[in-house]
């Protein structure tokens, strides 16, 4: 429909073949106008008793609203929003609802979001809900897109693993042919086993999952996460480095090209906002900034909370007029066993966590590969290295200096729309009630 609507003054007065459901009826008596939608617009069909042919006009009898229509028909000029209209000639219904609809697509944005996402095949109809994610598609694309041009290897790790990433409880167990194993928390081992395994750069789009029982507007248990790995690294400021060109590389296409500008529009946002030089604070330094600026304390050594995130995230867009912020210097405490620590302050660490429009949507940092230090900090977290053997082997023959970061894609296009819960920015989301459809 929106290629038609493009090109309609080429298509005018040709006959034209549209396919898609039917968005609402304006019955007239001899005069029937439809709206037709697919995914990529609307436009309206018209039948008329004496122009329109007689099997045309039986068929548009059957076209309820979200019923499925092929049609064919002459394209024309009309004072309609598209400009053009479709003098039908044939129609056929290919299907129709069978009981009365219970979300009525166009209106879905009205009702409440667990009815939503109950009926969420109604509600993605609804083309603003569609415009979500088609640009969480065209994030993904341009993630692909800016790794790819930099040497990057997309690679395909294992969801179903033999340890938990962090050594924590917070992660799925499954039966694996009567042995226990889990659902991979994020590609993190794997990651670093391929650029030890030579492939220096690589990154992944893939699912992970983490048993959290949160119930909050940002969290998920499963989503799909943008990682990077990287080796021969300087410093984890490398890593940032890549982080920022890729954030960007997404907010100038964001005004340069044409999907994202239709959906920010439909969303009436502005494009990210990223300055040249993006801001990097140190966690101990936020602490002074906010308990300065606006009497939030955060206890030190401890992360920042929602809250803390969004007032630094607040105050960086007034001062720098930035949307992006990275903080850095991680407490050792809050971060996984895999991280490098400070060399002269060990209960510091070599990470940073990027703040988008006040909201955590990546954390990454320098890995430790160096092996003795590695087990030490495994036994450091009060675990034992037996039971993350298999990790532990990868660094005995020879591990460069790395680092990575895991983006999350549903956290992206939430702050990109400036939506209200994260459950939008899934198609199928997944909290610890949901899990169905």
């Amino acid at each position: 429909m929106g290629d038609l609507i493009k090109d309609k003054d080429s298509l005018l007065g040709k006959e034209v073949s549209l396919c898609g459901w039917v968005d609402r009826v304006r019955d007239h008596g001899k005069l029937r106008f439809i709206m037709l939608r697919d995914r990529t617009g609307q436009i309206q069909l018209v039948v008329k008793q004496g122009e329109t042919p007689e099997e045309a006009v039986k068929a548009s009898n059957e076209a309820r609203d979200e019923a499925v229509i092929c049609v064919k028909g002459t394209l024309r000029k009309a004072p309609t929003k598209e400009g053009v209209e479709v003098a039908v000639r044939e129609m056929s219904v290919l299907n129709r609802p069978v009981e009365p609809l219970p979300l009525l697509p166009r209106d879905s944005l009205s009702a409440i979001l667990d009815t939503r996402l109950k009926f969420r095949w109604l509600d993605v109809r609804n083309p603003k809900v569609t415009k979500v994610f088609l640009l969480q598609a065209w994030v993904a694309q341009k993630f692909r897109e800016y790794f790819s041009s930099k040497g990057f290897v997309e690679i395909f790790t294992p969801k179903i693993v033999g340890a938990g990433t962090e050594g924590g409880a917070e992660v799925f167990p499954v039966i694996y042919f009567g042995k226990p194993a889990f659902l991979a928390q994020s590609p993190q081992f794997y990651k670093q086993f391929s650029v030890i395994a030579g492939l220096e750069r690589v990154f992944e789009v893939g699912p992970v999952f983490r048993a959290e029982p949160h119930h909050t507007t940002r969290h998920l248990t499963e989503y799909h996460s943008m990682d990077i790995e990287v080796g021969f690294i300087q410093s984890y400021y490398d890593v940032i480095s890549f982080v920022e060109g890729f954030v960007k590389h997404l907010a100038e296409a964001m005004r340069k090209e044409e999907l994202p500008q239709r959906v920010l529009q439909e969303y009436n946002v502005e494009p990210l906002e990223i300055p040249g030089e993006v801001p990097k604070i140190p966690l101990r330094k936020a602490y002074e900034i906010l308990d300065s600026e606006f009497k939030k304390h955060i206890p030190y050594g401890e992360d920042l909370d929602s809250e803390g995130e969004k007032l630094l995230g607040q105050y960086v867009k007034e001062r720098f007029k930035s949307d992006l912020v990275f903080v850095t210097e991680y407490p050792w405490k809050v971060r996984p066993f895999y991280t490098m620590r400070k060399e002269d302050e060990p209960d510091w660490t070599y990470s940073f966590d990027g703040l988008l429009r006040g909201l955590e949507i990546v954390t990454g940092g320098q890995r430790e590969h160096r092996y003795e230090r590695l087990v030490e900090n495994v036994k450091d977290k009060g675990m034992n290295p037996k039971n993350f053997e298999f990790y532990l082997n990868f660094f005995k023959h020879g591990a460069p200096p790395h680092g990575g970061a895991g983006l999350g894609l549903e956290r992206i296009t939430m702050q990109s729309l400036k939506l209200e819960n994260i459950r939008e920015a899934r198609l199928l989301p997944r909290d610890p009630e949901t899990l169905l459809p």
